[in-house]
């Protein structure tokens, strides 16, 4: 925490949960990044015949409607036994199914539940971050009114698409009475979402938050959108090789869906009730590039001044952070400018500084992408190890020269005592948040 601002909450991290490409929780998703593995291959959920790209990272084998781990009761003679109801999961989109299991799950993990009474409803609240909401029940809708007619469309379409759902159904489920919000900042939508939970806490206007991100657009809309801008890899006939941030033979990023969620407290709150305590969370930055609707500014200045807000803001030098999970999208301009501003802030060669891109094994989760990663951060400082790049077989001769580590092919275990993780979307926006020890650590 910032030494020079002693009168600011310290918030902690107390729950993790996940539904992604490699796994529908956090140690299935977390085992298989440190194995290497990839969550990329051929879509299944629509065909995609006719589009030059045929591959995203989707959320395998998840079942919106099976058991939670164990039972719940947030309200009163409510009890949660499941993640929804049949009849329920007609009304939502699938990125609020996602977002419904990695909600649970880390509500689950915190402990919270049995606390419950201990604390006001009132004070405990949620953002989720959302970048595009419901695209493919828009696509499923629009087609019912083209060929159907108007009365066709069913009455639960608007909220089955709008990004604030989310949130909203969390919030319900969990009588949360706090502050209800969604970021919508693209790709950087859930890292604002954590960060911004973050401040709520810190300033006094909840105790608890649920934060974190959810994205569901494989859809024949994202997918025709991204591809006819060139930003997708085209490597249909190799999947598996397709995400390769930083390597000199990127094509573009590959679309995936999931979602994570962090419980997040106050400190003093956390440590009364005696939590089981992740880590801190001690810095966040943020900042607009000003400069391009889909590109980034040069050598990356936007993400530089984003990361450098974020140290200063957990009163750290650059030489205290030990790891980046970098947002590396496999994008052939983003990646190279990222690189730059990591070698500016941190200084070439920088040996004692590890890096790696999670996204060459999830994909891209676009909105949600910034809290699975604040998730792989959090795993890497909690186990003492670095996941791994896949597919980094050739490091781009413009990162070279900078010297750093970008981690390829393997996990390594090295001390993290500090990691940042980056998140950059359209539109220039920008967002870096620092995750630290256990406060008494």
């Amino acid at each position: 925490m910032n030494s020079s601002n002693p009168q600011r909450k310290r918030v902690v991290v107390t729950g993790l949960g996940a539904v992604t490409p490699l796994g529908n929780t956090v140690h299935e998703t977390w085992s298989n990044a440190l194995e290497g593995k990839s969550g990329v291959g051929p879509i299944t959920l629509f065909d995609p015949e006719g589009c030059s790209v045929t591959i995203a990272a989707e959320v395998k084998n998840f079942d919106p409607t099976s058991s939670l781990s164990q039972r719940i009761e947030p309200s009163p003679g409510k009890p949660v036994e499941q993640i929804c109801s049949k009849k329920d999961l007609k009304k939502m989109g699938r990125f609020c199914h996602l977002s419904l299991g990695a909600s649970f799950e880390a509500y689950i993990d915190s402990g919270l539940d049995a606390y419950r009474k201990e604390f006001s409803s009132n004070r405990f609240g949620v953002n989720i971050g959302v970048g595009m909401g419901g695209l493919p029940e828009i696509e499923k809708n629009h087609d019912t009114i083209q060929q159907k007619g108007y009365k066709r469309v069913t009455p639960f379409f608007i909220p089955s698409v709008i990004t604030n759902m989310a949130s909203g159904l969390m919030s319900i489920h969990l009588d949360m009475k706090g502050p209800n919000l969604c970021n919508v900042t693209a790709c950087t939508s859930s890292a604002h979402s954590i960060g911004e939970a973050v401040r709520l806490i810190q300033r006094g206007d909840a105790d608890v938050m649920l934060a974190g991100g959810a994205e569901a657009v494989i859809g024949k809309c994202a997918l025709g959108g991204f591809a006819s801008m060139k930003a997708l890899s085209s490597r249909n006939d190799e999947p598996e090789k397709a995400s390769r941030p930083f390597d000199q033979n990127r094509d573009g990023f590959v679309i995936g869906e999931g979602a994570a969620s962090l419980i997040l407290e106050d400190y003093d709150f956390a440590k009364k009730r005696g939590a089981k305590i992740y880590g801190e969370i001690v810095g966040y930055g943020l900042s607009g590039d000003a400069y391009h609707m889909t590109s980034p500014a040069p050598e990356g200045e936007g993400g530089f001044r984003a990361m450098k807000q974020a140290i200063e803001d957990a009163g750290l030098s650059p030489g205290d952070i030990d790891y980046i999970n970098a947002h590396g999208t496999s994008t052939p301009s983003g990646d190279v400018q990222e690189a730059f501003a990591i070698a500016q802030l941190f200084g070439k060669n920088h040996q004692d500084l590890s890096i790696s891109s999670t996204k060459s094994m999830t994909g891209h989760l676009l909105g949600a992408a910034g809290a699975l990663e604040s998730v792989f951060s959090i795993k890497a400082l909690n186990e003492g190890i670095i996941p791994p790049t896949l597919n980094l077989d050739q490091l781009d001769e413009k990162c070279v020269d900078l010297g750093l580590d970008f981690t390829p092919h393997q996990s390594k275990k090295k001390p993290v005592k500090f990691a940042c993780s980056n998140s950059f979307g359209f539109g220039g926006t920008n967002a870096s948040l620092i995750f630290g020890p256990h406060p008494d650590a």
